[in-house]
């Protein structure tokens, strides 16, 4: 058996500590002994992004991902964007960015370097609460969801206060599009609340189709 090796942690702002792990080929980042993200599994992040292109009609849209993970949503967005396309992305822990460049340097390619990609260092939060009437898509995959794990701060992300944030933050017609490693009936009630029109979509963990059910809200301002 290919045994596991430790490259690197990080701490999370707020509490924990990340450590991102590879086993041959395949990379794992961990928080304690749960697994947050792998090389092996990308289908719903990818899904992420190119549901939300399908659903934004601007001509050159402003997208903003928080956080970048792996890069799988990154990567999708900029295959499905045009030249005239900018997307910012929130990435509150620095090393995640760095084993991007580092570690994962071949399986990132050269998406970072891509001149529509902003980084920025900052809690995804607090980009869209400066950001009013900014994006035309506003992509969350953020501690596995609503029901969180890694920083009680992501919650407000998920409350009313934080959805309405993220509503301001949108241009008209621009979409908030929320990940989440499972359903979450109190959240998609919370979410049809704020006046725009919501789809919740289930869709596999794998391109192939296979893997858990992952779930992701579309919300259109309208």
């Amino acid at each position: 058996m290919v045994p596991r090796v430790l490259i690197d942690t990080a701490q999370v702002p707020g509490g924990g500590e990340m450590r991102l792990v590879q086993r041959g080929p395949d990379f794992f980042i961990m928080l304690g002994t749960e697994e947050l993200m792998s090389s092996r599994m990308s289908g719903s992040e990818e899904a992420l992004a190119t549901m939300a292109c399908e659903r934004v009609s601007a001509q050159a849209p402003h997208f903003l991902i928080g956080g970048y993970g792996m890069g799988f949503t990154l990567r999708a967005a900029l295959a499905q964007l045009g030249a005239k396309a900018q997307v910012s992305v929130a990435e509150l822990v620095p090393q995640v960015v760095e084993w991007a460049r580092g570690p994962m340097a071949a399986f990132t390619g050269d998406s970072l370097a891509d001149p529509r990609v902003a980084i920025i260092e900052d809690d995804v939060g607090a980009v869209i609460a400066d950001g009013r009437g900014t994006y035309d898509a506003i992509l969350l995959d953020v501690d596995n969801g609503p029901d969180g794990l890694t920083r009680r701060g992501n919650d407000r992300l998920y409350s009313p206060r934080g959805l309405e944030a993220a509503r301001a933050a949108l241009r008209p017609g621009g979409v908030l599009a929320i990940w989440s490693a499972a359903p979450d009936v109190k959240f998609a009630r919370r979410l049809r609340e704020t006046d725009m029109a919501v789809d919740e979509v289930t869709i596999r963990a794998r391109a192939s189709g296979k893997g858990a059910r992952h779930v992701i809200w579309f919300a259109k301002k309208v």
